[in-house]
């Protein structure tokens, strides 16, 4: 008796740890649950690479897994689809547009030294920049809803260097054919983009690029608002960046860091540096970057260059309401299937019935408390594998209490009945689980996304199942058998499948 109060104390140990950490630690839902966002990904052939071949998806999830980490997305997951197509799905996020941005750029950083002889040109393009720049903020803060920064915006047009004059002017003059019906930011957007790259053509090749890199980070501007980007190279790509500086320093000739094609930032080397350059192995980028895009810089060049350019070719967002009515069917249909499975149980089994209706119960709760711990992500086919595991560990009773009622009917006093069943019902719960955990491997293993979910949450229920049936619903028969007014084989069986002695 003092082993299976031992066992009893154990099993209310566990339940109350469960229950405290369901309730403090909720187990995350999945996108269907949720609601958030989809992207799907085509990975695109680029050079001398005709055909995505399965290597080179890998390689390219690698470095998306890398900048997701980044992004600071909660339960963000990144599957692969056929042979050049991957899914990235982020529960809770309603907005995909910045993962769409910071995950479909290749995210080549270059080093690029100014061609002699081309500082007129640059000069008038950087000035020609920094006007459509600071005209592009405030027409957007002006189309912004937002009635504080409009009024902010009004009071602070004087400062827009260039208008709607000088801005056709400059379109001309750079040979730009503006759509009919444009807007003022569109106009804007499309002089940027030429602007960079005639200013990227100033530059001469690449010497140093981001396969160098060894880190990133960012910090806050000392004077001002603006953030920076900070840059820590391998040794060779350290010497490669002094000898790149040291060239030009002193010349008034720039350094221009350039990603993806487009000029970020371009900087003077000064005469000081003209004996070794800058050394160290270390830069920073000053772009006066806002928070989030020094931040989504830098993930993108810590998560590394992609292999091949990825094209995100669809955005799809599920509603926070759709997700609710999930949950709430989910529920229905997990309580409903508790609930039949409790009441056949009680009919059928009568008094171990009701004990296999406790056990049921404690595994439901243990299952929600390895969701929390692990964590488990919860989705909609996960949910089936659990409500399928319930089954399952209902299974394992049916086969004990069945044993239990064969030894009554033969004859055999309740107690060596019970301790038979258990001990007959074993081999046969232990191959059904094992060849269930089988699926499951095979499952996950050949398996794509939401059926992965299936498998882990099946195969958590089928483990758990093996210790309710075969600990939890023994314990708890063996300590109402104790009390010598349940110690009655009518509690088993109905008196007419009794044997006569036994009745």
């Amino acid at each position: 008796m003092a082993r299976q109060q031992g066992w009893l104390a154990l099993i209310l140990a566990l339940a109350i740890a469960s229950a405290a950490l369901v309730l403090n630690v909720p187990p995350p839902l999945g996108l269907d649950l949720q609601g958030g966002s989809q992207l799907t990904l085509q990975v695109m052939p680029s050079g001398a690479i005709k055909k995505v071949e399965k290597e080179q998806l890998e390689a390219v999830k690698e470095v998306l897994d890398r900048r997701i980490n980044g992004l600071g997305v909660s339960e963000a997951t990144l599957q692969t689809v056929g042979n050049d197509q991957l899914v990235l799905q982020l529960p809770g996020e309603q907005d995909p547009s910045r993962a769409a941005k910071v995950l479909g750029t290749t995210a080549l950083l270059e080093f690029r030294a100014q061609k002699p002889g081309t500082d007129s040109e640059m000069q008038g393009l950087l000035k020609l920049k920094r006007q459509a720049t600071a005209a592009l903020v405030q027409t957007e803060i002006k189309e912004s809803t937002d009635p504080a920064a409009a009024d902010s915006a009004a009071s602070d047009s004087a400062q827009v260097k260039i208008k709607a004059e000088e801005l056709a002017k400059a379109l001309e003059a750079l040979g730009i054919a503006v759509p009919p019906g444009s807007s003022q930011t569109e106009s804007l957007e499309l002089l940027l983009s030429t602007v960079n790259q005639k200013i990227v053509a100033l530059f001469e090749p690449s010497e140093l690029t981001g396969k160098d890199l060894v880190g990133a980070g960012r910090q806050q501007q000392q004077a001002g608002s603006g953030w920076d980007v900070t840059l820590s190279f391998n040794r060779e790509g350290g010497e490669k960046f002094a000898a790149l500086t040291q060239n030009i320093a002193g010349t008034g000739r720039l350094l221009g860091i350039v990603l993806d094609g487009r000029s970020i930032s371009e900087a003077s080397v000064g005469p000081q540096f003209q004996a070794a350059g800058i050394t160290g192995g270390a830069a920073s980028i000053t772009g006066n970057f806002t928070a989030d895009e020094s931040r989504d810089l830098e993930v993108q060049l810590k998560g590394g260059s992609l292999p091949l350019p990825v094209k995100v070719i669809e955005q799809r967002t599920i509603g926070a309401t759709l997700g609710t009515e999930n949950v709430r069917r989910s529920l229905v249909a997990a309580l409903s299937g508790l609930v039949l499975v409790a009441v056949f149980m009680v009919v059928v089994y009568r008094l171990p019935g009701v004990v296999a209706v406790l056990a049921l119960a404690l595994y439901s709760l243990f299952n929600l408390a390895i969701y929390s711990l692990i964590p488990v992500t919860l989705t909609l086919p996960g949910i089936a594998g659990f409500i399928l595991s319930i089954g399952m560990a209902v299974d394992a009773n049916v086969l004990i209490f069945e044993r239990v009622k064969e030894e009554l009917r033969s004859g055999n006093t309740l107690i060596r009945s019970i301790d038979t069943g258990f001990s007959l019902a074993f081999s046969s719960i232990i191959d059904g689980h094992v060849t269930g955990l089988i699926s499951c491997i095979a499952l996950f293993a050949l398996g794509t996304g939401l059926v992965k979910g299936f498998a882990v949450t099946l195969a958590i229920g089928l483990l758990l199942s093996l210790f309710t049936a075969l600990t939890c619903s023994r314990t708890i028969l063996r300590v109402l058998m104790s009390y010598a007014a349940l110690r009655q084989p009518t509690y088993f069986l109905p008196a007419t499948q009794l044997p006569a002695k036994a009745s």
